[in-house]
């Protein structure tokens, strides 16, 4: 396999992680370089607006999985019919099962008051701290460890309970563990709440809504 096959099979085996973990600890010089990839991202005006809070006390875990199973039955408790059926059989935990969560961090006020760039932009800072989270699950995936992104939680508990201050936006809880294996198809398509949309739904050529054909070349026309 060549490098640049590498990167797309990389690319291809990302998984977001629930079920599937082991609880065995992290090679901590893996960690550094999961973490060191995530550092590498690109941001706007070099600003590098994130923060990496390293959870690893199990009573830390066990009161956000907590926090995150109480979210979990309010979103449920929206649904009926089909939709909660298929979604009780959807885990969006794996905080304890994980042992390490790693909570991500942005600081809009990393690079000084003028970030280059940013003027007219306001999210592009948060749009920095999300690409150094898919440098870190690229990393990780290449490290042959598991994801997991949970976005069942209220902000403001999440920055309470590791200490953020006011103005640094907790972005996410990334579980981050040794796992025994991904599926080939993501859970939520295998269960069945969503399902991957073809290439050519989402591509349009010169404007919104004009399909673009990928396998001849631009059109000229």
């Amino acid at each position: 396999m060549t490098p640049e096959q590498g990167v797309y099979d990389v690319i291809n085996r990302r998984r977001d992680t629930r079920r599937e973990f082991t609880g065995a600890p992290v090679d901590p010089e893996a960690l550094r370089r999961v973490l060191s990839a995530a550092h590498c991202a690109p941001s706007v005006g070099m600003s590098q607006p994130w923060d990496f809070v390293i959870v690893r006390s199990p009573g830390t875990l066990a009161r956000f999985a907590a926090h995150v199973a109480q979210e979990r039955a309010t979103f449920a408790g929206t649904l009926s019919g089909e939709r909660a059926e298929t979604f009780s059989r959807i885990k969006v935990g794996g905080v304890t099962e994980s042992g390490l969560g790693i909570v991500v961090g942005y600081d809009p006020g990393r690079g000084g008051p003028q970030v280059l760039g940013r003027h007219a932009i306001a999210d592009a800072g948060l749009y920095s701290v999300v690409c150094a989270i898919q440098n870190l699950w690229l990393a990780a995936t290449a490290e042959g460890l598991g994801v997991g992104w949970v976005s069942f939680y209220r902000e403001e508990f999440l920055r309470d309970l590791v200490g953020m201050p006011a103005h640094v936006r907790p972005v996410a809880w990334l579980c981050l563990g040794a796992v025994e294996g991904v599926p080939d198809v993501p859970d939520l398509e295998r269960f069945g709440w969503r399902h991957r949309s073809p290439l050519s739904t989402v591509v349009h050529e010169g404007e919104y809504g004009v399909p673009c054909s990928l396998s001849g070349g631009a059109s000229t026309g």
